[in-house]
């Protein structure tokens, strides 16, 4: 499994705004998504490798939807400030 990845649009920008925001340092950790999330970065870069070693990489201005089951591990390269929403 991969997230799927796309500049955000202004339409993606006005449906974000009442979402949560999730904020962290750079870092490297596993994650397991038990819902799908979509987010919308608002800074950071980051590199998610996908448990068949595929790496995706997304940063300020993307939008970005994970499925659920995905399995990965998260590494921050530069501080990440997202908004979020799981469905």
């Amino acid at each position: 499994m991969k997230p799927t990845i796309h500049k955000a649009t202004e339409e993606d920008r006005e449906k974000v705004k009442d979402w949560g925001i999730w904020e962290k340092e750079e870092s490297e950790f596993p994650w397991e998504y038990s819902q799908e999330e979509h987010c919308l970065l608002l800074e950071g870069d980051v590199d998610v490798t996908n448990e068949e070693g595929e790496v995706s990489h997304f940063e300020k201005g993307d939008y970005v939807v994970f499925p659920k089951g995905m399995k990965c591990t998260w590494k921050i390269n530069k501080k990440v400030r997202k908004h979020y929403l799981f469905k």
